[in-house]
């Protein structure tokens, strides 16, 4: 194999083992410590008691809506009554908060 080839079959390797850790490190799972201090300081505003009851927004305990709907409003928000956090949380942090919300026992 001529050295040019093998050089560019390492380099091809090499940026898809960096690609590949990357992408572990972002979809990296969270602690439900970290996922509750990422709530509270970021949904925390509006979604009263971690969620437990209403406040400037609804009460997540015991929600029915589905996965799709929640991790979809989270991305995308509702106009004038929630922000979108698309590009602000990682897919790690929405399976978290997701996660956080369906195991949240009202008062």
């Amino acid at each position: 194999m001529p050295r040019s080839v093998s050089f560019l079959a390492a380099a091809v390797l090499t940026a898809s083992l960096f690609a590949t850790a990357a992408l572990a490190a972002k979809q990296k799972t969270m602690s439900d410590e970290e996922v509750a201090g990422l709530f509270a300081s970021t949904c925390g505003f509006c979604h009263e008691q971690g969620g437990r009851v209403a406040g400037k927004g609804p009460k997540l305990a015991g929600t029915t809506r589905s996965d799709a709907f929640i991790i979809n409003r989270i991305n995308n928000g509702k106009e004038g009554a929630m922000p979108a956090f698309k590009g602000a949380f990682s897919s790690a942090e929405i399976r978290g908060i997701l996660h956080y919300i369906r195991n949240l026992k009202s008062e």
